[in-house]
């Protein structure tokens, strides 16, 4: 089977996370062949995979333009590459596919209501609207699509409420042989930040973690308002919270605007309780992981999550907002608080911080939780989808749907 992924929209993030783990596990399977689509960062990176041919494509930075690009060049690269079934990995998917499409469903902001009402009280409005714009795009493509496949069940329903269609839940995985196999070292000034608040006199300090870019859905106000409870409340002990971000606008993707998180750190006072990391490689994350106790995440839109699964599998207690999400990827592996509460989002921490009976049963549950997530298992499933298309759907009748369609067109 000849698959042809269009990966263009991964430039970040989870995005990123899922074509790094999926096109080698890919590249192993007897019998597969894989054309890709990737940004030229990507396509450096992932180089000299085996059965995978990738096309270096550099399309325009914004979402829309991408969407209306993607659909005048793609399906003749899709046709001259002579591939069985098309998985488009952006949540954009082709209107006119010349083969059976697969369309891969994971971003929550276009059903979030939470995220439109943020941005609203930001005076976002410019944003505002490009995401309900975009958002049109993302819910007309679930009807294009021949298949679409959310990461989590929990997301599926929010898509199939809002679109009326048939969405297949299939779980993002986990490899954590892969994940902690780079054993170089970090850099000096990387691992100087993480030692701040582990010498011996500090040894009794709590390290808290958030693995993210900075951007509003992350919720990152939630959690500096908590940190600020946790000074208070923890006796004296130090706290420390390390970021994999900077609170500066121009060093993180997209076009959220960290100035206002910035001054609310120096409002609340705890400016030496909060480490800015910067964006951490991949391959030596888990080594930020191992260098702290407890995971948080205030996010109150998500369709996966894939750094909870990292938290679990480095066994660390979660600290998470209530949501279906992440209730999904925990189970009992972590502890809820209501999205927006920073009084329970440091109660749930100081449960932790004060308790090693609580930490230790939440990372002994996180680690078996962890194991439920495969890479493998998803990729079986997702070939899976793909061979039931190529069985159940007639390739003569689209080719003629699409042959018709452009005799339309022009």
């Amino acid at each position: 089977m000849h698959l042809f992924l269009n990966g263009l929209a991964a430039s970040a993030g989870g995005g990123l996370t899922y074509l790094r783990n999926v096109l080698p596990h890919l590249s192993a399977r007897a019998g597969v062949r894989v054309t890709a689509a990737v940004n030229p960062q990507l396509r450096r990176e992932l180089t000299g995979l085996p059965n995978v041919a990738l096309l270096e494509i550099n399309l325009s930075a914004g979402a829309v333009g991408r969407f209306w690009q993607e659909q005048t060049l793609l399906p003749t690269l899709i046709q001259s590459s002579k591939a069985d079934v098309l998985i488009s990995a952006g949540n954009f998917a082709l209107r006119k596919s010349p083969v059976p499409q697969v369309l891969l469903s994971r971003n929550s902001l276009y059903t979030s209501a939470d995220f439109s009402q943020d941005l609203r009280q930001r005076r976002e409005y410019g944003l505002w609207l490009d995401t309900r714009i975009r958002g049109r795009l993302a819910r007309s493509s679930i009807r294009w699509a021949d298949r679409t496949v959310a990461p989590t069940e929990a997301f599926a329903q929010e898509l199939r409420l809002w679109t009326g269609c048939a969405v297949t839940a299939i779980h993002h995985g986990f490899d954590r042989e892969a994940f902690v196999r780079d054993q170089a070292t970090l850099p000096e000034e990387i691992r100087q930040k993480l030692a701040s608040g582990t010498s011996e006199s500090d040894k009794e300090g709590i390290r808290l973690l958030y693995v993210s870019h900075y951007n509003y859905y992350r919720n990152f106000e939630t959690l500096f308002r908590a940190l600020q409870l946790l000074r208070q409340r923890l006796g004296g002990r130090k706290v420390k919270l390390f970021l994999t971000c900077r609170l500066r606008s121009e060093e993180n993707p997209g076009r959220y605007r960290a100035n206002a998180a910035s001054a609310l750190v120096a409002e609340l006072g705890i400016v030496d309780n909060v480490v800015e990391l910067g964006t951490i490689p991949y391959s030596s994350l888990h080594q930020v992981y191992r260098a702290c106790n407890i995971y948080v995440t205030p996010a109150y839109a998500e369709s996966f999550a894939h750094p909870l699964v990292e938290a679990m599998a480095s066994g660390l207690p979660v600290v998470a907002a209530d949501s279906g999400v992440h209730r999904e990827i925990c189970e009992d592996a972590a502890v809820y608080f209501p999205r927006f509460s920073p009084d329970d989002l440091a109660e749930r921490v100081c449960q932790i911080a004060t308790s090693d009976q609580v930490a230790r049963k939440l990372s002994i549950r996180g680690l078996e939780r962890s194991r439920a997530f495969s890479w493998s298992t998803h990729v079986d499933e997702l070939l899976g989808l793909a061979e039931n298309l190529l069985a159940t759907i007639n390739p003569t009748k689209r080719n003629e749907s699409a042959t018709e369609s452009r005799r339309k067109a022009s």
